[in-house]
């Protein structure tokens, strides 16, 4: 049963990111109730509304994915008018967004310093390529070039192929996550002590922490790893394993579910074979066991195989493409596939929230902004008069 509340009602966030980590950023925290306030630069705004195809009646599709929840006002911080119309929405704001190179902020004079001298319980989060500190600091940064230098394509696809990414923007999304993390965690001691603080994270770093398995192998072996395609780094087998009409992944990575698995696909003999008798034995042979295990399992189709496995209570799935991903009645069942009627871009799916609070769930509650659709909206409630937004619209300071 729910309060009709959501858990971060109240909290107004003034979010000057856009493309995608930041924007994920700030959709976690929109779709958790915060009030987040695009602000969006004049003559086209958030650069992913024009990215694609495909579009929805002109909008990008990721921009729309990237942005629900949101209100956008379009805001010229070039001008000192505009400088102060960002100083008083920040009055109400609890948090402050942004995704710039390390110092644009300040130049504007709207770094965090200047910024928590006039709210020093601020929570200011910075997210950019390489993080405020370092000998990178003023790098651009993109995921790709993040994935690259964190180490994350030289594990990536399989040994002796090109160099591969992670097929989403992963260092992008994670900087994301870790974000509204850190913007959370600086808001509790807000909360407790009054004081503000600067969170501070990058792509870069985002990339660096997904390597554990392979950052604890190279810290223990001076060894460096490489690409494994589907397999684990110390557990076999664990990876996607040929069938009669297709793939299937496979993931026996104890002693006791290894044993089910052989005896579920009439492979006991297995069990006792002294060359897969540990589990070091399997990683190390990893090879000779996919192909000893493919001759089985190439005999009958996935479906089957997925069956029986889990009848055995073997740990084992399907590899979907993102059509099948939506047909599933789990993924339906966990409101994973959400559905907005809007009256101008008609029906638009969205990707669920993928964390379930029982007493305040989050909840999908608008699509995307179109640019600059709440500026009035939001400088009325912000106190401006109908004569100080003309003057601001006359001298493109907004634009409405």
């Amino acid at each position: 049963m729910t309060s009709g509340l959501l858990p971060l009602s109240g909290m107004v966030v003034l979010d000057l990111t856009q493309i995608m980590a930041g924007p994920v950023c700030t959709m976690l925290l929109a779709d958790m109730g915060a009030d987040v306030i695009k602000l969006e630069r004049p003559n086209g705004g958030d650069d992913t509304r024009r990215m694609g195809p495909p579009f929805i009646n002109g909008l990008g599709a990721g921009f729309l994915a990237l942005n629900r929840n949101k209100r956008s006002l379009v805001l010229n911080l070039q001008k000192e008018e505009g400088k102060e119309v960002f100083r008083k929405l920040l009055q109400k704001a609890e948090v402050v967004v942004e995704n710039f190179r390390p110092g644009v902020m300040a130049r504007l004079g709207l770094g965090y310093e200047e910024l928590a001298e006039l709210k020093p319980n601020l929570i200011y989060c910075t997210i950019s390529g390489f993080g405020s500190t370092g000998p990178y600091r003023n790098r651009g940064g993109f995921d790709l070039v993040a994935q690259g230098m964190s180490g994350l394509m030289s594990i990536t696809g399989f040994p002796d192929s090109p160099p591969a990414k992670v097929g989403v923007p992963i260092t992008d999304i994670s900087a994301g996550l870790l974000a509204a993390n850190g913007i959370l965690c600086a808001y509790i001691h807000a909360l407790k002590t009054g004081q503000g603080q600067m969170v501070d994270t990058s792509l870069l770093e985002a990339g660096i922490a997904y390597t554990i398995w392979e950052s604890s192998s190279y810290f223990a072996s001076d060894e460096v790893p490489g690409p494994l395609g589907s397999a684990h780094r110390v557990n076999a087998p664990y990876q996607a394993l040929r069938t009669k009409d297709g793939y299937i992944n496979i993931g026996a990575a104890t002693q006791s579910t290894w044993e089910q698995f052989c005896r579920a696909t009439g492979l006991a003999s297995l069990i006792e074979d002294e060359r897969f008798v540990a589990p070091s034995d399997r990683k190390i042979r990893e090879k000779l066991l996919a192909d000893l295990l493919e001759e089985t399992l190439s005999q009958q189709t996935t479906d089957y195989w997925l069956r029986l496995l889990d009848e055995a209570g073997v740990v084992a799935g399907p590899i979907y493409d993102m059509a099948q991903v939506y047909r599933d009645p789990h993924v339906k069942a966990r409101n994973m596939l959400v559905d907005l009627e809007d009256p101008e871009l008609g029906l638009l799916h969205n990707i669920g929230i993928p964390i379930k609070l029982s007493a305040t769930p989050g909840e999908i509650r608008r699509r995307a902004p179109g640019l600059g659709e709440h500026t009035r909206e939001i400088l009325r409630e912000y106190g401006f008069s109908a004569k100080e937004m003309a003057a601001l619209i006359d001298d493109s300071v907004v634009n409405a």
